[in-house]
């Protein structure tokens, strides 16, 4: 099985019901910080392991480090911060040294925080440098600019898992490599996805899965942008394709409760890190991965994997893949040679489209069933 990222798989859980029950009764005496649905996501990912080496919200070496190098202060690669924006009124109220209690927005204590340090950061400039540009009209950027100007940074003890949705569908880390091992994967394949697959996402994943033993689809289940599908929709038609073509023992549909950043090839990298967490020893990078409108080049999560120090999980690099009408069958920019007008693509923008009209795209986009299971929801798309 393959390690963990830092070689350790973190758990942050009081396992204790004792020692839980006296920790919930102290939490109920520290100040309090209400978490909004990302950090809540962020925090069980840390305590499940799925964060792994992290151990806590990141503290100021770590986050300058993540920021301008890529790596955390002791060199293992990571490109994302986690962490924990306050306003600088909250910051005021709350000492380094002491413990916080963290809890849900209806005010559900979830864990503790030891608090290590309180320090301020620059957010423009720092937009710039995780997204590659300071612009509002950026989705993540948006979202980043609108957090408080101070973080909070130290270790977490979890107590109690909030409430998730589609919870039926989750699996820990801890779970996959247990199920993992119990099925005889070797090679495990990883795939993200924010959408329901049409023909192309097909076609990545059983290639990939021709050289390995198992396939593990990890939709991202969290907040989205205006436009995205609605997570039941992916779920759903997920079900119905893995249960229509694929062998059932060999590919498991499970989520990671995650909001997107929409930072494009930093958060490939970081995805690619999550899924050697849960076990994968491959991860497929296909087209355009977390990225948003024309704020990445198309295939710069690609070309960010040849910059940084091998992470210990393989990229498997796709082109995008489309139906040939001379092929009479799925194939990519490498393996076919025929003309632009014999390619139907499946085209995100094509695919809602149709859908948005009530309709299903041609079959050579989506499959018929997959359609169907989209277009039985009463709105698919998240408004």
């Amino acid at each position: 099985m393959i390690e963990p990222h830092g070689k350790v798989l973190v758990n942050r859980w009081v396992k204790d019901v004792v020692k839980q029950g006296r920790l919930l009764r102290e939490a109920q005496q520290l100040p309090q910080i209400r978490l909004e649905e990302k950090q809540v996501k962020d925090l069980q990912n840390i305590a499940d392991g799925a964060y792994s080496p992290l151990t806590g919200f990141m503290r100021r070496h770590d986050f300058l480090k993540v920021t301008n190098d890529m790596t955390l202060e002791d060199g293992t690669v990571w490109t994302l911060p986690i962490i924990l924006p306050v306003t600088q009124a909250v910051a005021e109220s709350l000492k380094e040294g002491t413990s916080i209690a963290l809890s849900d927005t209806r005010g559900r204590l979830l864990a503790v925080m030891e608090l290590a340090e309180i320090y301020d950061y620059g957010q423009a400039a720092v937009a710039e440098k995780l997204y590659g540009t300071d612009d509002p009209a950026h989705p993540g950027v948006k979202t980043f600019l609108e957090k408080g100007e101070v973080l909070l940074a130290g270790d977490i003890t979890m107590l109690q898992r909030g409430v998730t949705a589609f919870s039926n569908y989750q699996l820990a880390p801890i779970e996959t490599r247990v199920l993992f091992e119990q099925k005889g994967w070797q090679r495990v394949v990883g795939f993200q996805t924010r959408n329901p697959p049409h023909r192309g996402h097909e076609y990545l994943q059983k290639s990939a899965l021709e050289g390995a033993d198992g396939l593990l689809i990890h939709p991202k289940i969290g907040r989205k942008k205006a436009g995205d599908f609605c997570d039941d929709v992916i779920l759903k038609s997920y079900e119905v394709l893995i249960e229509k073509y694929f062998p059932r023992d060999r590919v498991v549909l499970s989520i990671l409760p995650a909001v997107m950043r929409y930072m494009g090839p930093r958060e490939a990298v970081f995805d690619a890190i999550v899924r050697k967490n849960y076990g994968c020893t491959h991860f497929i990078v296909g087209r355009d991965h977390a990225g948003v409108g024309d704020f990445y080049d198309s295939f710069a999560a690609h070309k960010i994997f040849s910059q940084i120090d091998g992470i210990g999980i393989e990229p498997l690099f796709f082109d995008f893949a489309f139906y040939c009408t001379r092929c009479g069958g799925m194939v990519s920019g490498k393996t076919c040679p025929h003309t632009q007008a014999e390619r139907i693509d499946p085209s995100g923008t094509k695919i809602r489209s149709f859908l948005e009209a009530g309709e299903p795209p041609p079959a050579e986009m989506m499959r018929p069933e997959v359609a169907q299971a989209i277009l039985e929801h009463n709105d698919p798309f998240v408004r």
